[in-house]
């Protein structure tokens, strides 16, 4: 499936932020006192890793903010694989500009791939088994949308994107209303037509009271929480398909393909969003 890119009506506002933290009160004083008003500059982003590439569209933006005739050339688009040495792009344009947005056009550029580069190895280390590898809400604030873009472009799926999207029972919730059973009695009542309930269980315990309720209440999945493979095993095999089975909670690159092993149909992983390595990506003038 070919990934589609974000508009950049989404993008700007994260751009011009990012742009205005780093030029400060007074923009950029050693590019302006070092380099002429009038000089023009070719530079490359050239991969120093090899990995998924996500965010090229915020890099394009940050350069043209600053200088709105820049020559902005993609030679790879997000979600390609790339090797160290690759070239991403080409730009020119006004050296002032393209030097005083180089370090938000890079931040963006290498977090975001780094992101899309975790996700696909985790992809790759699942298969062939059918569970999707997906994100979760933790997110660095402000970037939530973006950072889970860079999740598709590495081939794995988005959760909820904020507390609307889905009813997702988690067990403070259960604590507070008494139990599973008036927390679904409560969930279903006010859950619209089209709004899917997830229930978070930590115990077999637990998921066989939800298999008891279902299907007098409605639940479209269930979150394992921190379950150990053969808890998990045990898991999918008491469901036998009545529902979603999400596994979550200590999922590393070493123990994913062994969760996907189990038969879950969904593994999610907060990690890959804000905690993934960056991939190395260079500015370099030609």
């Amino acid at each position: 499936m070919t990934l589609a890119s974000l508009p950049d009506i989404l993008l700007l506002p994260l751009v011009e932020t990012a742009l205005r933290e780093d030029l400060g009160r007074a923009g950029d004083i050693t590019t302006d006192a070092i380099i002429p008003a009038d000089s023009k500059i070719c530079a490359a982003l050239n991969a120093r890793q090899t990995g998924i590439v996500a965010g090229l569209g915020l890099a394009r933006l940050a350069f043209q903010a600053l200088d709105p005739n820049v020559f902005f050339t993609v030679l790879k688009n997000d979600g390609d694989n790339v090797n160290k040495g690759d070239c991403l792009a080409k730009i020119e344009g006004l050296a002032r500009s393209l030097l005083s947005a180089e370090r938000v056009a890079l931040n963006f550029l290498c977090h975001l791939s780094g992101i899309a580069s975790e996700t696909h190895k985790l992809v790759e280390a699942a298969k062939p088994h059918k569970a999707r590898i997906c994100c979760t809400r933790k997110t660095n604030p402000g970037l939530r949308v973006v950072e889970k873009y860079a999740v598709r472009a590495g081939g794995g799926s988005n959760h909820r994107f904020g507390l609307d999207d889905a009813i997702l029972i988690k067990d403070n919730h259960i604590a507070v209303a008494g139990g599973i059973r008036p927390a679904l009695e409560r969930a279903s009542k006010a859950a619209g037509h089209l709004v899917k309930i997830e229930l978070e269980v930590d115990t077999i315990q637990q998921l066989d009271e939800a298999i008891d309720l279902f299907p007098d209440f409605p639940i479209n999945s269930v979150l394992l929480d921190n379950m150990p493979v053969p808890m998990l095993k045990q898991a999918v095999e008491k469901v036998a398909g009545r529902f979603a089975l999400e596994a979550s909670g200590g999922v590393t690159l070493q123990n994913v393909a062994a969760i996907a092993a189990t038969g879950v149909d969904v593994i999610s992983v907060g990690w890959i969003t804000h905690s993934a390595p960056i991939l190395d990506i260079g500015l370099d003038a030609e």
